[in-house]
């Protein structure tokens, strides 16, 4: 596919705004079920004020702005002013604690901050002593104290008044494709984050990969809720300013399905969790209701199924099928459907593995998720699953204008325009990521098909060599064992040990419901946890989800934590499981797992 040259991020949307100047950009929420929006003529206008008031306080070409926000508007309006005026963004996550906060701030050698409330504000001045970089921060939204180091978001653009337009566009003009638009840390699953410098190039070529790729209109309604912290959703965002579709921002996680019903989006991206929780509920409900309901939800599943494997397959689906379907549809899968608005074409899974089955349940329903791969230091995107070509348990092929191919341990390497310029202010981990000739070395082990089709089967660092010498990669088994309602999450052990082993959460929503209905007396989850009968309900599950592997690779011990959260340190912002941290932490019970080692 050709591609537009764009100069810079400022070049790509004021292309947008000539074709789309008086069309919906984006809508966020004034209240349950109502929104408010800006056209990209608007929005245009918008960028430019905040430019000229960061110009007007100081900022200068090259000067990192961090942003600590959770997803909204003002976060995208930001980000976007501030790459027009040459600054670049470095996002933190509104989960983050504050001395996250400040490694960042400090390492990126931030000199403002935007805050989104009081309560993001308040982390900003328990480090205000280790941050002297930071000369002042804005406020989204909220109390602004009576200092001079913070100011209102009202207040902060009247300052870009008497700066004349032309100042602005000469600013705009004057970035090159390969300055740094942003700087992006990673998420530190394994040792201190490193930022990822992605330039204006990066962004703008990403974006077109993107749409090269996938099936996105022009009057496409986009819902969003990923934390922009985290460059997928940035990568989503970008991609739906080159085609100028409107994105709508959920309030919160916690408002995510009553917004995206009346979003009504036709596409979304999500990280797999969602989709297992959804799964999950679906799948619990189900078997909640019993009798002639639950035979008709199988059924309807069955045929959904039959369905799908000839879509994949490419077949015609025959006449008498397609009547069952459109019946399937109409009394099970509708109602899956219209609980994601009722007019999604696809949405994307991405960041980690989604279980086959899981894809395969939502397809079967209607629901075509296309799952991809991408990571920090490839702006997020280097394969994507196509609407007419699909397969699930596979990342499909690589977007247009981007390499792939995998070294002799079968590690997954990427070369083109979406490559991380570098870590910032760390050459030794550059050159140990990035090979010379520009391959990028992803950390994933993999296989390339004869179709151009890839798979991972795992992580470099995360695979586990087993003491007879089998080499495992856990990401698959602890998917299988999450399909299961009771449970959580996972964590497979069995580096250098005998037998896989596994930390399992509980779903304490149905795993409470079994136990009452099987008449076991608890007060609270960990009453659950310490229930023998419990243990005895999670080990089932798992010698039901060990058929599906070979013998070693099956898990013949488990143990039952608390759940893993962002607050007790073991999940990063996107929720990734810190596995050294957990194996450190858990080590007595992981050992007790094994008495004869």
């Amino acid at each position: 596919m050709p591609f537009v040259d764009f100069q810079n991020t400022h070049a790509m949307l004021s292309a947008t705004v000539d074709r789309h100047r008086e069309r919906p950009a984006f809508r966020w929420f004034t209240q349950p079920g109502v929104t408010a929006a800006v056209t990209w003529g608007e929005f245009y206008d918008q960028v430019r004020q905040v430019s000229k008031a960061l110009m007007a306080i100081g900022v200068a070409p090259g000067d990192k702005v961090n942003i600590v926000s959770y997803s909204c508007y003002r976060w995208v309006l930001t980000d976007m002013g501030i790459t027009c005026a040459g600054g670049v963004t470095v996002g933190i996550y509104q989960s983050s604690l504050p001395q996250d906060c400040r490694h960042i701030i400090d390492h990126s050698d931030a000199v403002f901050v935007f805050a989104e409330d009081n309560r993001q504000l308040d982390k900003l001045l328990d480090i205000r002593p280790h941050i002297p970089k930071v000369r002042k921060v804005v406020l989204f939204k909220g109390q602004v104290p009576d200092d001079d180091w913070t100011i209102g978001f009202e207040d902060f653009l009247a300052l870009g008044r008497d700066i004349p337009d032309a100042d602005f566009q000469q600013r705009a003009r004057s970035t090159g494709p390969r300055d740094p638009a942003g700087i992006v840390y990673t998420s530190g699953t394994t040792g201190v984050p490193k930022g990822a410098v992605l330039t204006h190039d990066n962004i703008t070529f990403t974006a077109q990969s993107v749409q090269g790729c996938t099936r996105i209109e022009d009057d496409d309604e986009v819902f969003l809720f990923l934390p922009l912290a985290h460059v997928f959703a940035r990568t989503c965002v970008y991609a739906t300013l080159l085609m100028g579709c409107t994105t709508t921002f959920t309030r919160s996680m916690e408002t995510v399905v009553e917004d995206m019903q009346a979003c009504r989006p036709h596409w979304f991206a999500s990280v797999p969790r969602i989709y297992e929780k959804v799964y999950s509920k679906v799948i619990s409900g189900a078997e909640g209701k019993g009798g002639a309901a639950l035979k008709i939800f199988n059924w309807a599943r069955a045929v959904g199924e039959r369905v799908s494997d000839l879509k994949v397959a490419k077949k015609p689906v025959p006449l008498f099928l397609g009547l069952q379907y459109a019946l399937a549809t109409r009394l099970v899968f509708g109602k899956i459907q219209a609980a994601l608005g009722g007019r999604v074409r696809w949405c994307i899974s991405g960041a980690a593995p989604l279980n086959p089955e899981i894809g395969r349940f939502f397809h079967a329903a209607g629901v075509l998720v296309l799952e991809g791969i991408g990571m920090t230091e490839d702006t997020s995107f280097s394969h994507l699953n196509r609407c007419d070509n699909y397969r699930f348990g596979w990342v499909g092929q690589p977007g247009p204008g981007i390499a792939h191919k995998t070294a002799e341990d079968g590690e997954v390497m990427i070369r083109g325009r979406n490559v991380m310029q570098k870590y910032y202010k760390m050459p030794e981990e550059t050159a140990a990521t990035i090979t010379p000739d520009g391959w990028l070395l992803t950390g994933d082990i993999g296989e390339i098909d004869s179709e151009d089709f890839l798979r991972i089967t795992g992580r470099k660092k995360e695979l586990i060599i087993t003491a007879g010498g089998k080499n495992i990669a856990p990401a698959a088994i602890e998917g299988a064992i999450a399909t299961s309602k009771y449970i959580n999450q996972v964590c497979v052990i069995g580096d250098r040990r005998k037998f896989l082993s596994a930390l399992v959460t509980l779903d304490e929503e149905n795993v409470g419901a079994w136990a009452a209905a099987e008449a076991i007396a608890f007060r609270d989850l960990q009453d659950l946890m310490a229930n023998p009968k419990v243990k005895a309900l999670i080990e089932a599950e798992i010698a039901a989800t060990n058929q599906r592997f070979a013998g070693y690779e099956s898990v013949k011990r488990v143990s039952i934590v608390p759940e893993f959260t962002i607050e007790n340190g073991f999940l990063t912002p996107t929720l990734k499981l810190k596995k050294n941290l957990v194996s450190h932490r858990y080590a007595e019970i992981i050992d007790a797992m094994y008495p004869g080692d």
